[in-house]
């Protein structure tokens, strides 16, 4: 992958209909979601009622995909973390991202772990140490470039299913999780 110039800019109402048509895409629909449950919590991000951050990532100007963040203590803090007792166990002030590229025919190619970087760069910047991703377990592709950005695998953590695989930026994170003393496959 050649330098393109990535961006992010704050996910805004008109963007409601761009990110309707993503999230029915197969690459999508595979790891999030029902399309219009997602649009609907997007649409509490932007309109403040979610505490989330979403955000587009846009190449060369153009929007290529998505990218959203917050505070697990704001997730606890709103009660949305209520289906994930998990989060819990994660410390406050940690930070849970979550993305997904707009086309299918561009994951594995190094767009993801690119934006990726520069969103990590975004992120402390403001000052946040602590950064958490949780793919689903079986979505290797995703896990791949989450470790090319940097990610170690966390062994597991309390309360989490085993369908979900904890990640933190930075090996000298990792030790900042508290786990429940049984090991995961990194």
């Amino acid at each position: 992958m050649n330098n393109p110039d990535i961006a992010f800019r704050p996910a805004r109402a008109e963007d409601l209909p761009i990110l309707a048509v993503w999230l029915a895409r197969p690459h999508w629909r595979e790891w999030w979601g029902a399309p219009e449950d997602e649009l609907s919590m997007i649409r509490d991000m932007i309109e403040g009622r979610d505490p989330a951050e979403p955000y587009l990532i846009e190449m060369d100007g153009e929007p290529v995909g998505y990218i959203q963040s917050c505070r697990v203590a704001d997730i606890l803090d709103s009660g949305l973390g209520e289906d994930h007792p998990w989060l819990s166990s994660l410390p406050p002030e940690a930070v849970g991202i979550d993305l997904s590229l707009a086309d299918g025919e561009t994951l594995g190619r190094g767009l993801g772990s690119a934006a990726l970087t520069l969103f990590l760069d975004h992120l402390y910047a403001q000052g946040h140490r602590i950064i958490v991703i949780d793919p689903a377990a079986d979505n290797h592709r995703a896990i791949g470039a989450y470790r090319k950005a940097g990610f170690v695998a966390v062994p597991r953590v309390k309360d989490c299913p085993n369908d979900i695989h904890i990640m933190v930026h930075g090996p000298s994170n990792h030790h900042l999780i508290p786990t429940d003393n049984k090991t995961r496959l990194a």
